[in-house]
């Protein structure tokens, strides 16, 4: 491997330990023996970005952000991940820092769906991914609709990331509630389901779906890689 890949994470800690989990399991399985990913991480403080949220300081997000970019970049990172997908909502200003490039979670999640022969997907993630528009109108580039959890279902969701997931909480009836709310968004005619947060992988997976199960995180990692070993 001769590229570097850049890691902006700590959003949470649970979502990098993943990135990083995936992104050295992949590159060995790709590339054999004791082969890992090159790569640089920096975590910023999930409580500073956890405040931004909360407060709707996008443009403060994105600066923060911006120059985290800046810094993995200076680290040696040849191309750069935001891993997070709410924080994509910045996306536009992290790779307006950059001169390497920007590997944008949902290009890579909208291609392996357009990929499959989908045209129509449920979405999971925060609150932030679910009713902003920043997700569904980078899916609607390649032609392909967003649907959403309805209410209360999408503050369940939410709940369950922020109140469990990014604390290290595993639940049972956490599982079954968000098996019942994606087989709703089949019922509704969703054709596959993307996991639009990367602790929701922490949860649930492909055999909790009756429809095809979309892993932005994964996906990520695996365009990232397709990127660095060209």
């Amino acid at each position: 491997m001769t590229r570097t890949i850049g890691l902006i994470g700590g959003m949470s800690w649970e979502s990098s330990a993943a990135y990083y989990r995936m992104l050295n399991e992949e590159a060995r399985r790709r590339l054999g023996g004791h082969h890992g990913a090159r790569s640089v991480l920096l975590t910023v403080d999930f409580a500073e970005i956890e405040a931004i949220q909360r407060a709707g300081d996008w443009e403060g997000g994105g600066r923060l952000l911006a120059e985290a970019a800046t810094t993995v970049e200076r680290a040696g990172a040849d191309l750069v991940l935001l891993c997070t997908n709410t924080m994509h909502q910045v996306a536009d200003a992290v790779e307006a820092a950059l001169t390497v490039p920007f590997v944008h979670i949902v290009d890579a999640t909208a291609r392996r769906i357009t990929a499959a022969g989908l045209t129509r997907i449920g979405l999971l993630g925060t609150r932030f991914t679910m009713e902003m528009d920043f997700y569904r109108e980078r899916m609607r580039r390649y032609d392909v609709e967003v649907l959403v959890p309805q209410e209360p279902d999408r503050t369940l969701v939410h709940d369950v990331i922020y109140q469990e997931l990014t604390r290290d909480r595993i639940e049972s009836s956490s599982r079954d509630a968000y098996r019942r709310i994606m087989a709703g968004l089949a019922d509704r005619g969703a054709e596959g389901i993307v996991l639009g947060c990367t602790e929701i992988t922490l949860l649930v997976g492909p055999a909790d779906s009756p429809v095809p199960v979309f892993d932005s995180t994964r996906i990520h990692v695996e365009a990232a890689l397709d990127l660095a070993l060209t």
